[in-house]
């Protein structure tokens, strides 16, 4: 297969359909800078990155090992919570379908690295254009899958903990909302994939794909921004809102229990409680600042690029700049069921029981009197 080494390329050779041209702006003269792309694939790359220096080997094999670690330590956490959540009786519950559902997109999240693995220990765009499709299909249908899960689980922590009596998810009702994730998802999947509204395209080292946010027509930026706001402003708002809720109302509840035990001049309403153990409640307020922190950690830098391309001065969206975003998706994608591992006490027996050999020490939870309700929440609080 002939590849080019960047020696002197002029975008008017008969390598390219000439139809081809205005769609994706490859204007006659633009050279290939040491790029490694096969000539067949050349009409798929945006000539925004052909403007740049091809990235050093060594850059590309460092991602390469990278991504070799964050993949293994995703699959094997979220492979994990996978079984043990399906697995155990006393966690097959409605509200934890959720947290499968969300450990089932990091999976997919991670299982398409080896393609960007594969092309970057071949320095370039070597898989072609359908491995582009997958890995962006893959890549959105994971990530806007995780973004609408996220917002349903913070939805159903709020009803569990703020109305206790009649908010309790049931299994007919926790289907009907993960159907509903991906009835929400899908369109905003496929829709670039056929090419309908928007499409894939490489981007940063070209080892990697994703929505094409660089193409100037009126089109490709309405399409950008209504992304935006259908799969990160929405969920987001979603998130932040319930879970602000939650503090508050554990803030409240916390008051209300000091100010009722100053009355009855005892030090605490609650029995068994030992002075170095954390109440349910405010392991619960921790467990939601770490949910927004992780999704704004994954999610924002993206949204950021991709509004920096429509609409902002894409000068600043180097290749190596464009890898962040790609980068920090990976790594929350690794961090999530280690996070499981270390906030969720069934979780933590569960593994002890069935794997031994992790050295996990966790006895079975006792709950308080006073806080059953708020525990249970605890217990299927994932942490993104």
């Amino acid at each position: 297969m002939e590849v080019f080494d960047g020696a002197n390329y002029n975008a008017s050779a008969a390598l390219f359909q000439p139809q081809a041209l205005p769609r994706l702006g490859m204007p006659n003269g633009v050279q290939m800078l040491g790029w490694n792309v096969p000539t067949e694939e050349l009409v798929h790359i945006p000539q925004h990155w052909l403007k740049y220096p091809a990235p050093e080997p060594i850059q590309h094999y460092v991602l390469g090992f990278l991504y070799i670690f964050f993949m293994f330590a995703a699959l094997f956490g979220n492979g994990l919570v996978i079984w043990i959540f399906c697995g155990a009786k006393n966690l097959r519950t409605p509200s934890n379908m959720f947290v499968i559902n969300l450990a089932l997109c990091d999976f997919l999240m991670m299982s398409k690295t080896p393609i960007f693995i594969y092309n970057s220990f071949k320095l370039g765009f070597a898989l072609g254009q359908f491995w582009c499709q997958v890995f962006a299909i893959a890549g959105s249908l994971s990530g806007i899958g995780a973004a609408a899960t996220n917002a349903v689980i913070a939805y159903d922590r709020y009803s569990t903990i703020a109305r206790p009596l009649d908010g309790k998810m049931s299994k007919g009702k926790a289907f009907l909302f993960l159907l509903c994730i991906w009835i929400y998802t899908t369109p905003w999947v496929f829709l670039p994939a056929t090419q309908t509204w928007g499409r894939y395209a490489p981007e940063g080292y070209l080892t990697a794909c994703s929505f094409d946010y660089l193409t100037n027509t009126d089109e490709n930026r309405f399409f950008v921004l209504v992304l935006f706001f259908v799969c990160y402003v929405l969920p987001m708002s979603m998130i932040i809102f319930f879970y602000s809720q939650i503090v508050s109302h554990v803030v409240d509840h916390e008051k209300a229990l000091r100010e009722q035990a100053k009355k009855m001049n005892v030090e605490s309403l609650r029995s068994n409680q030992s002075q170095q153990a954390q109440s349910a409640e405010i392991r619960i307020a921790k467990a939601a600042i770490t949910i927004c922190a992780l999704f704004v950690a994954s999610w924002t830098p993206y949204a950021v690029l991709a509004l920096i391309g429509a609409f902002g001065n894409q000068a600043m969206l180097t290749p190596g700049v464009t890898m962040i975003p790609a980068l920090t998706c990976k790594a929350v994608a690794r961090i999530d069921p280690y996070v499981y591992a270390i906030s969720h006490p069934r979780y933590r027996v569960e593994l002890a029981k069935r794997l031994p050999w992790l050295g996990v020490n966790e006895q079975e939870p006792k709950h308080d009197n006073v806080s059953t309700t708020t525990t249970e929440a605890t217990a299927t609080t994932p942490a993104e």
